[in-house]
């Protein structure tokens, strides 16, 4: 399963120890992970925003960055890696979902 190319299809809002809060694309077997990770108390929280998101260029860029520099998380979690957004065209794109899907304003 750590190998597979993921399809991301879902947005989550994911809350740190520290009470911060960041989104995530991912999918249901990435959910389980988060929802592993907040049982121990490796994040504080995970929340489904958006359910089934459509796979527009954007996710396409953001899947494609993710399958290439990030697997699944084993089952027996050690650690919670937050996934980085890099400046440039993978940020942009992750911006894109995040407001075609109505979780962020789109700019004026």
């Amino acid at each position: 399963m750590d190998n597979e190319q993921q399809t991301l299809d879902m947005i989550e809002q994911i809350t740190r120890n520290d009470g911060t809060k960041y989104y995530e694309i991912a999918n249901v077997v990435m959910n389980g992970r988060a929802e592993k990770a907040a049982e121990l108390g490796l994040i504080k929280e995970v929340r489904i925003l958006k359910l089934n998101i459509p796979h527009s260029s954007a996710v396409g860029i953001y899947e494609d960055y993710v399958n290439e520099n990030y697997t699944v998380p084993p089952m027996e979690l050690t650690e919670w890696i937050e996934y980085k957004k890099p400046e440039g065209k993978i940020r942009d794109a992750f911006n894109d979902i995040l407001k075609a899907n109505k979780i962020i304003a789109k700019e004026d």
